[in-house]
């Protein structure tokens, strides 16, 4: 561990190796033949540390003595820099909803500089809501407690739960009140503002090579391309054409990984814009995104999308294609070929149907995914869940609770009776808390949920696997715990007021989301009926 900030190693290959805007005043403007505009953090009223993750200290070489020091405050807040920083905000365009919106870049973040830790990994150390930047086009650059409690807590769930991701360092209040409109509803209110530092490998996104595309500066695109594969593609060698076409094709396959790892806990973006995708097929930019608690493949959180539901849980895997067709696109110009590149992007479609039933296989205990039985078996599943409103988190990791092998009679004696015998009610029995009605559950609904547990439990007993295995197996891929909307409003909700302790507590908890943890029992429960339609526990705007 380092014994100060201090000796923080500073590497800064983007700033060094690309080109720079040569006008370093920070007023809006559209930045034109760089990669970037330097430009300093906002010095902030009284800054006091949130929150801060243990992990991704330890991968940035930080005791937890260094991230409680003053000195950490003043760093991660924005209030003073190292030596060798060098911060920067970068230039990026991208498709929102669809529509090609120009230039965006890093409009509320700002990059303090890349480190290499001891082990030679590198780390891009970036502010959120530090400040306005040349792209903030009319916004503040400033983030809210609210957006920042959400951003900081979800990306250390999602690192802990598999998923990737970008990670968060710290959370920190700036002593300062931010003017917001949480629903775009012209009813602005002062809010305690915040700052998040997140930590990735690198920020890039699809829009940053789309934004030199657009504009047919294919020099510089052709220089971006090559720094990335020579920085986060290293393996790839040196780049051609060829090499090109391994590194989308590489690309396209982490961002099925991504999609699919989404898929298999529930979670839904909310803004995949291709300025919100990463070229490293991380997680990121987290504002109006929720887990599914009912099931509901057309449920999206975000309040923009509500009328076209273009992000929604069902259909993350067709947009992540439809981005990456405009990241083909955008590097066309180096290829020069549409064959290769479509024939990658059909790839990504087989592979998602392949892998989605492989994923679903796994999430259902089963040991391998035979598509001619499994697939009509998983489809009647994800129709048998939109049957009765049901909690997708708590179906799947009682579902494991379901011993195959030995289901008893009704009458608990000693014989093991044919799964025929056994009445509805008592198959449904390990689910029913899984249900937000199961007193509304009709004899035909009940009848449909137990018809496609026979056939799961028929379909188990094929595998030769014991109780145990299969409950272990699936416990590793079914998360007990996820960072529901509701829980993240109570914590924020206290947070305004000065106790951080929920923020912190939640950390805790979701750092093992597949394992039973007692006393914290209430952080598993259903979505309770007041937070049904509050406002930050179900859909969120882009403000939130």
């Amino acid at each position: 561990m380092l014994k100060s900030l201090d000796e923080m190693q500073f590497d800064n290959r983007f700033t060094r190796d690309l080109p720079a805007d040569p006008d370093t005043s920070n007023r809006r403007r559209e930045v034109l033949g760089a990669c970037f505009a330097r430009v300093s953090p906002t010095h902030v009223k009284s800054p006091s540390l949130v929150a801060y993750a243990r992990e991704v200290g330890e991968e940035l070489d930080l005791s937890p003595k260094i991230c409680e020091s003053s000195a950490f405050v003043d760093v991660f807040s924005g209030n003073s820099l190292l030596a060798n920083m060098e911060p920067y905000a970068t230039c990026y365009g991208g498709h929102q909803f669809g529509n090609w919106a120009g230039q965006l870049g890093d409009g509320r973040a700002i990059n303090l500089g890349e480190i290499v830790n001891r082990e030679g990994k590198r780390w891009a150390l970036q502010l959120k809501g530090a400040g306005p930047t040349p792209f903030s086009r009319s916004a503040d650059g400033l983030a809210v407690l609210r957006s920042s409690v959400r951003e900081f807590l979800c990306s250390e769930a999602m690192y802990h739960l598999g998923v990737p991701t970008t990670r968060a360092l710290s959370l920190m209040l700036t002593g300062e009140q931010v003017v917001r409109e949480m629903f775009y509803d012209g009813n602005a209110q002062p809010e305690p503002g915040a700052v998040v530092c997140r930590v990735a490998p690198s920020f890039t996104r699809f829009g940053t090579f789309q934004i030199f595309s657009a504009r047919g500066d294919i020099a510089l695109l052709r220089q971006f391309v090559d720094y990335t594969i020579g920085t986060d593609f290293p393996h790839l060698g040196n780049p051609s054409k060829a090499v090109y076409l391994e590194w989308f094709e590489e690309v396209c396959q982490k961002t099925l990984t991504m999609v699919l790892h989404w898929e298999r806990v529930g979670f839904v973006h909310g803004v995949m814009n291709t300025d919100n995708m990463s070229i490293l097929g991380l997680t990121i930019d987290y504002g109006p995104y929720g887990w599914l608690e009912d099931y509901d493949p057309n449920w999206t959180p975000n309040t923009t999308d509500a009328g076209g539901r273009r992000y929604r849980f069902g259909n993350q895997a067709e947009v992540g294609l439809w981005n990456l067709i405009q990241l083909a696109q955008g590097i066309y110009p180096l290829i020069e070929e549409a064959e290769p590149l479509e024939k990658i992007l059909e790839n990504y479609k087989k592979e998602h149907v392949i892998k989605q039933g492989q994923m679903m296989a796994v999430k259902l205990g089963l040991t391998q995914y035979e598509s001619v039985t499994d697939a009509p078996l998983i489809e009647e599943l994800l129709q048998v869940l939109q049957v009765a409103e049901t909690d997708m988190t708590i179906f799947f990791r009682n579902l494991a609770n379901i011993n195959a092998h030995d289901l008893g009679s009704e009458n608990q004696d000693s014989q093991k009776t044919d799964l025929e015998d056994q009445s509805d009610e008592f198959l449904l029995a390990p689910l029913m808390e899984a249900y937000y009605h199961p007193d509304a559950l009709g004899t035909k609904e009940k009848s449909r949920i137990a018809h496609w547990l026979r056939q799961y439990i028929n379909r188990l007993n094929q595998d030769d696997v014991s109780h145990e295995d299969k409950y272990n197996s699936m416990n590793a891929v079914n998360p007990k715990y996820v960072l529901r909307n509701y829980l993240a409003q109570l914590a924020i909700d206290k947070s305004e007021q000065g106790d951080h302790s929920m923020v912190n507590e939640l950390l805790e908890v979701l750092r093992k989301p597949y394992e039973e943890q007692e006393g914290k029992a209430s952080f598993a429960e259903k979505r309770p009926e007041w937070a049904r339609n509050r406002a930050g526990c179900s859909m969120l705007s882009c403000s939130s």
